[in-house]
C-alpha cells in the first residue's frame, strides 16, 4: 500500500516547525527518522492532513553537558549515538544499547527521540532512559517543560507528549569511575523486537540503584526490591533462585516460560554491569 495524500514540510527550525503544529489546525505528524511513522503511512494506520519533518534541524542534535547531567539532542540518530561521533557520548554505555537496535539501516535514519515518542513497549531506549531516571525534555510553541521518563510513557504507544509538542533532549546522569551500567535484551533473531529485556543502572555516588525490565504489554516495569538488595549486599550474594522469586512478584501475570525467560535476561544483564568487580 501506499500513503494516503498529505502535505509535506520540511522544517529550517525547532520553533518553526513549533510554529506550525500550533498554527496550521491540521493532524500534523512530526516525522524524524521516519523509522516507524513510514510504515504507519505507508499502511495507512496514520494519515495525517500534513507532515512537518524535524530531520534535518542541528539543533536537534547537540549533546551537552549541566553539571552531572548529559543533555541529549532528540535528533541524534542510533547510529549517530553508536558510532560515539560526539565526544560526551564515546566510550558511553549507550554506545551499546544503539548498536543492538534493528539493522544498519534503521539506525543510520532511526533517532532517539523518535523512538521514545513512539513508545513501542519493547523499544531499546524507552527501556534504557527508565533504568537511568531519565527526564524528557519537550518544547511547544508556550515554551519547555521537562518530564520524568517513569511519567511519560502511559502505555504501549501512549505518552503524554501532545499533538502541538516535540521531544528535544533525554536527560540522564553522566556516568562516574562508581557507574554500573548493563543492558540485555533476548531476540529471537538479530534485528528482531526483544522477548524481554533488561536495562541495570547503580551508581552509589547518587544512590541509585534500577533493574528496569521492558519489552512487556505497557511501559517498562522496575525491581526496586532486588535493586536495593544488590546495592547493599552486592550482585555476589544474588541467586538465580532470588532473581526469579523477585520476577514473580513484579511480573506476576507471565507465564512460567516467560518468567525464566526474564530472570535469565535479568542475570545477564547484571553479568554485564558488574563484569568488571567479578574480573577483579
Amino acid at each position: 500500500m501506499k500513503a494516503a495524500r498529505f502535505e509535506y514540510e520540511r522544517a529550517s527550525s525547532l520553533s518553526k516547525a513549533l510554529e506550525v503544529l500550533s498554527n496550521n489546525g491540521l493532524d500534523t505528524k512530526v516525522m524524524a527518522g521516519s523509522q516507524s511513522l513510514g510504515p504507519m503511512l505507508n499502511l495507512r494506520l496514520a494519515r495525517p492532513d500534513s507532515v512537518i519533518d524535524i530531520s534535518t534541524l542541528r539543533e536537534l542534535k547537540k549533546v551537552t553537558q549541566e553539571g552531572a547531567l548529559l543533555k541529549i539532542g532528540s535528533g541524534l540518530t542510533h547510529a549517530e549515538i553508536e558510532d560515539g561521533i560526539v565526544d560526551l557520548l564515546k566510550g558511553h554505555p549507550w554506545q551499546y544499547v544503539a548498536s543492538s537496535i534493528a539493522y544498519r539501516s534503521v539506525r543510520n535514519r532511526g533517532t532517539i527521540g523518535g523512538s521514545i515518542a513512539h513508545a513501542d513497549p519493547a523499544a531499546d531506549w524507552v527501556l534504557a532512559s527508565t533504568a537511568m531516571n531519565a527526564e524528557i525534555e519537550i518544547a511547544s510553541a508556550k515554551g519547555m517543560r521537562r518530564v520524568p521518563i517513569n511519567e511519560f510513557m502511559l502505555g504501549a504507544y501512549t505518552t503524554v507528549l501532545a499533538e502541538q509538542e516535540i521531544i528535544t533532549a533525554i536527560i540522564i546522569p553522566a556516568m562516574n569511575d562508581q557507574s554500573r551500567w548493563g543492558y540485555f535484551k533476548f531476540c529471537r533473531k538479530i534485528g528482531e523486537f526483544a522477548d524481554a529485556s533488561c536495562a541495570a543502572y547503580f551508581d552509589p555516588e547518587n544512590k541509585t540503584a534500577n533493574i528496569s525490565v521492558g519489552a512487556l504489554d505497557g511501559a517498562p516495569r522496575s525491581l526496586s526490591g532486588l535493586a536495593k538488595i544488590i546495592a547493599k549486599d552486592g550482585w555476589y550474594s544474588i541467586s538465580r533462585d532470588i532473581i526469579s522469586e523477585h520476577v514473580s512478584l513484579n511480573l506476576p501475570e507471565l507465564d512460567e516460560l516467560d518468567q525464566k525467560l526474564f530472570t535469565t535476561v535479568i542475570s545477564r544483564c547484571l553479568d554485564r554491569a558488574f563484569k568488571i568487580e567479578r574480573q577483579a
